[in-house]
C-alpha cells in the first residue's frame, strides 16, 4: 500500500468541513492515521451505555465505521463520497462503563473501487477486544 495521502491534521480538517455531523464535538479524537492503520479514541460518556451498564452496540458500530472511513481517507485522500457497503461486527465481551473506547483500524486490501479492512475495538487499557469488525468501502470514480 502507498504512503498516507492525508495527515491526521488534514483528515481532521476535512471531516470538520465536510462531515461535521460526525466530527464536530470533542468526543472522538484521531490519535494516528498513516494510510494503512489508524487509532481513534471515543471518550467515555454515559450516552454510550445501554440498559445494564454496558457500551451499546450502536456506539461500537458507529466508532468502527468512522475508524474505517478515517483510515481510508488517510490512504486515498479527500474523497468524501467513499461509502460503507458492508460492515460485520462480532461482539466479544462487555465494554466497561467509565472507560474510553479505542478503535484500531487497518486496511487489508485497497483497490481502485473497493477497500476492505478490519477494526478491533478495545475498552480502556485492556488488550482484549470487546468487538471485532470487518468492513468494505466503495470508492467512487474520481
Amino acid at each position: 500500500m502507498a504512503l498516507a495521502k492525508m495527515s491526521v491534521a488534514e483528515v481532521e480538517q476535512f471531516l470538520r468541513d465536510e462531515f461535521p455531523q460526525a466530527f464536530s464535538g470533542d468526543d472522538i479524537t484521531i490519535e494516528s492515521a498513516d494510510g494503512q492503520t489508524c487509532l481513534l479514541r471515543q471518550r467515555y460518556s454515559e450516552r454510550m451505555l445501554r440498559p445494564g451498564g454496558t457500551v451499546s452496540g450502536p456506539t461500537l458500530m458507529a466508532l468502527a465505521d468512522f475508524a474505517m472511513y478515517v483510515v481510508l481517507l488517510s490512504a486515498i485522500g479527500p474523497i468524501g463520497l467513499a461509502v460503507t457497503t458492508n460492515l460485520n461486527i462480532n461482539f466479544l465481551r462487555k465494554g466497561q462503563p467509565g472507560q474510553d473506547v479505542l478503535a484500531e483500524a487497518r486496511l487489508l486490501k485497497l483497490g481502485k473501487r473497493l477497500a476492505v479492512g478490519e477494526v478491533n475495538l478495545l475498552s480502556g487499557t485492556s488488550p482484549d477486544p470487546i468487538a471485532h469488525v470487518t468492513s468494505t468501502y466503495s470508492i467512487p470514480n474520481v
